[in-house]
């Protein structure tokens, strides 16, 4: 059998990459060294929740293989659950070598007016996790262990590329896809989450952006990623498909709902208040979308559907992910109802129907994510928080980052998918399209 070159390289990269591991100089950190705190600050409930957070976090990617699964054709099942599967082995090993430094390591960026705005986090601040151990640190995790906090963080890296796969369904070449994986964690993902999340990230420090949970690091940038290699792959050869396995995607939905309270309400980093109104807040908003979205449906003439329900309930997780720990039980409600209303609009809108984003990955993540981050600049709650509260300048602020980070993350994409496509090319061929990528990439199949 012929083993074709690309496989060789990604194989030789790995085994390199596992090799420096063992031979990389770990650095211990030391207490009071100024980055880290004594071990004495752990508060055991918040290292007992936060555990439980990143298993539940973990627990949706999982859960999304399972929601993409059951909406594709049956010729498709496989593949399109192994693209999300798949992140956890390849991001997971790419945050320890490098994506966690870039994410949350010494900002590097600029400094104006004697500020300094971080624009990325320095590669060589934690390689191979040198230095994440067990001392909290000062300021981004005081209460728990600095390797949780790390861990936690990289199952939000792990699903964010994954996400992005329903758009672009039913025809992509899977070492292509994972290639991209890569190049998006690298250049998109990373510097979009320090900038937002870091202490001296430039939307965080400068444009007092919100983001309780990640629905601008994760949600926006995997919306318009999506929408970008939808333009970029085109569209299939035989876009009309009837979803493969109905009950896929309500388990897949189930799955999503119960992992999105570690998602949102693990985000407090915290046993405390805030992390419980997240909690509540969460599934109040993915409530009030799943009933919105059945009954918008039935109004316009379709009929009631457990796939329209499933996406209703996931498009209200979505919008209420940077708002979680900002805002009230009433008002998550509300975040609920009019995100539905307005995802299911653009969803149904015939000019985005044009393009052939398979799985309506834009329409639903993107536009939910949208949704969040204006109403959070609306209703977060303290004082000029929002625009409710006083806070113009903070509206107008995440309105321009709004702006930004669409202009950033849909022509940053588009630029990888075009160096993805030069180096391996991202579509299959014709043949292999019209006999789905469950045989023609994977020689698997699956027979409901």
């Amino acid at each position: 059998m012929k083993i074709e070159k690309k496989w060789i390289v990604s194989f030789v990269v790995i085994t390199l990459i596992s090799i420096a591991a063992l031979f990389w100089k770990t650095e211990i950190p030391l207490p009071g060294s100024g980055e880290f705190i004594s071990e004495d600050n752990i508060v055991g409930s918040d290292v007992a929740w936060i555990l439980s957070a990143a298993g539940l976090v973990l627990l949706m990617t999982p859960g999304l293989s399972f929601f993409y699964g059951g909406m594709v054709g049956s010729k498709n099942v496989i593949s399109t659950m192994l693209q999300s599967f798949i992140a956890l082995g390849v991001i997971s090993i790419l945050w320890v070598v490098v994506g966690f430094s870039l994410s949350f390591g010494e900002s590097l960026g600029f400094t104006y007016n004697g500020i300094h705005y971080g624009i990325i986090g320095n590669p060589l601040s934690y390689p191979f996790f040198s230095r994440v151990g067990i001392l909290p640190h000062h300021v981004m995790a005081p209460t728990i262990p600095f390797i949780l906090f790390a861990l936690f963080q990289m199952k939000f890296a792990v699903i964010t590329p994954a996400l992005i796969t329903g758009s672009f369904a039913e025809r992509v070449r899977f070492i292509s896809y994972l290639l991209f994986m890569v190049l998006f964690s690298l250049f998109i993902y990373t510097p979009l989450c320090h900038m937002v999340w870091h202490p001296e990230g430039l939307l965080n420090k400068f444009f007092g952006v919100k983001d309780f949970a990640g629905g601008t690091v994760v949600h926006m940038s995997a919306g318009f990623a999506a929408l970008a290699g939808a333009i970029v792959l085109g569209r299939r050869k035989n876009p009309h498909h009837k979803p493969s396995n109905i009950p896929f995607v309500l388990l897949g939905t189930g799955m999503l709902w119960f992992g999105w309270f570690g998602f949102n309400a693990g985000s407090a980093l915290a046993a405390n208040a805030t992390a419980a109104m997240a909690f509540g807040t969460t599934t109040i908003a993915s409530a009030s979308a799943m009933i919105t979205w059945i009954f918008f449906d039935r109004i316009n003439g379709r009929k009631v559907s457990a796939l329209g329900a499933s996406i209703g309930a996931v498009v209200g997780l979505v919008a209420i992910t940077p708002a979680a720990g900002f805002v009230t039980i009433a008002e998550s409600l509300f975040i609920g109802f009019i995100s539905a209303i307005i995802s299911n609009l653009m969803m149904n809108w015939k000019e985005l129907k044009k393009i052939d984003d398979t799985l309506d990955v834009f329409a639903c993540h993107g536009v939910g994510g949208i949704m969040g981050m204006i109403l959070t600049a609306i209703f977060a709650h303290g004082e000029n928080a929002s625009l409710l509260h006083g806070g113009w300048s903070v509206f107008g602020h995440h309105m321009l980052a709004l702006v930004l980070v669409s202009v950033f993350t849909f022509f940053g994409a588009f630029l990888l998918y075009k160096i993805t496509d030069f180096i391996i090319p991202l579509r299959v061929s014709e043949e292999s399209e019209h006999l789905g990528l469950d045989i023609s990439q994977h020689d698997e199949s699956i027979n409901f």
